[in-house]
């Protein structure tokens, strides 16, 4: 079982078009990016994973409120009997659009970057938090839930509080916190800013506090991972050998999946390095691509997840870290050295 437990996510980027230009967005999507995927192509992809034991389709982007076929991807993943998320920067939730994908969406996780002040200049936009709240009374009166991604760097820790604040005041079901990754506009914007050490230990507690404090009204994530349950449980992040062959629902070997905005399929995040993708949409269907990674390239994957689980495993003390992006570091031979540390200075 892969570190994503029950859900079995395949994430769908299907434009890179965007109303915004973002400092830290890791698939460098903008107003200027214009291709879309074919809906067609994306309705075979749901199908099959479907059919592989995925149970939730995730859309993002880009922006996925400005791929026209949306709500007919939602709805065809419904029909193949999956849950569905999208994630937005929400100033785009306006009545049309919800209409169209209020009862086919099961989640709209919303980016918020921190205090009004924070998210704009992150957004690029001085009104980008004040249009995105103002579209909030929308989806309560259409009874949609919706939860808030609070991007972590080494800056920003002391706003997560807030965050938290404003998701209670909004009626809020999530607040997702996840940790910087340094590519796409990121790498150029945000060099040095991912969280370190002791900034993702803080992290940690504090959302197990803020966690306490909101109990039974709102559910925190962190999406960081104790070095020590890490090592009790290597086969959570695919750092166990793979077993049963073909007989295994894909959804079990990798999850996330990822469908990027060219139709390339990767294995746990956008960019992840191609020496162990699946292949591309435009060549082949994905249960076609599923069936030959699983002989071609599985192998290697997990022999990479388990050179990184070595790293955590002889670290000199206890940490956290973020297992997707440490696997997807480790794989990419040409990064710069303080992109190939452990998540941390773990040995020091």
């Amino acid at each position: 079982m892969g570190p994503t437990g029950q859900a079995r996510v395949v994430q769908i980027h299907p434009t890179r078009r965007c109303n915004l230009r973002c400092l830290h967005c890791y698939s460098s999507s903008s107003p200027d990016q214009r291709d879309m995927l074919d809906s067609t192509l994306l309705f075979d992809a749901l199908t099959d994973a479907a059919r592989a034991g995925y149970n939730w389709a995730s859309i993002s982007g880009g922006e996925p409120l400005m791929y026209p076929s949306l709500a007919a991807l939602l709805a065809h993943a419904r029909a193949c009997g999956m849950q569905t998320a999208i994630a937005t920067n929400g100033m785009l939730l306006d009545a049309r659009r919800l209409d169209a994908i209020a009862d086919v969406t099961d989640l709209i996780a919303i980016s918020v970057d921190g205090v009004p002040a924070s998210h704009n200049a992150i957004r690029g936009s001085a009104r980008a938090f004040e249009v995105m709240a103002a579209r909030l009374e929308s989806l309560r009166a259409r009874n949609m839930h919706f939860g808030f991604i609070f991007t972590l760097t080494q800056h920003n820790l002391h706003e997560l509080e807030w965050v938290v604040q404003f998701a209670l005041e909004q009626g809020a079901k999530l607040v997702q916190v996840h940790p910087l990754e340094e590519v796409g506009h990121a790498e150029q914007n945000m060099a040095g800013a991912s969280p370190d050490d002791i900034e993702t230990a803080y992290a940690w507690l504090l959302g197990r506090q803020l966690q306490q404090v909101v109990e039974g009204k709102l559910s925190i994530q962190v999406d960081l991972v104790f070095s020590e349950a890490l090592k009790a449980n290597p086969a959570m992040v695919f750092a166990a050998a793979a077993a049963g062959g073909g007989t295994i629902p894909f959804a079990e070997i990798v999850s996330p999946l990822i469908i990027e905005a060219d139709a390339s399929v990767v294995p746990l995040q956008y960019g992840f390095p191609r020496a162990y993708a699946l292949g591309n949409l435009k060549q082949a269907r994905l249960d076609t691509l599923m069936a030959s990674w699983r002989i071609q390239r599985q192998a290697d994957f997990y022999q990479l997840c388990g050179d990184a689980y070595q790293q955590v495993a002889q670290a000199s003390k206890p940490y956290f870290l973020s297992w997707y992006d440490l696997v997807a570091r480790s794989g990419r031979p040409s990064a710069r050295p303080d992109q190939q540390r452990a998540a941390g200075a773990a040995s020091g």
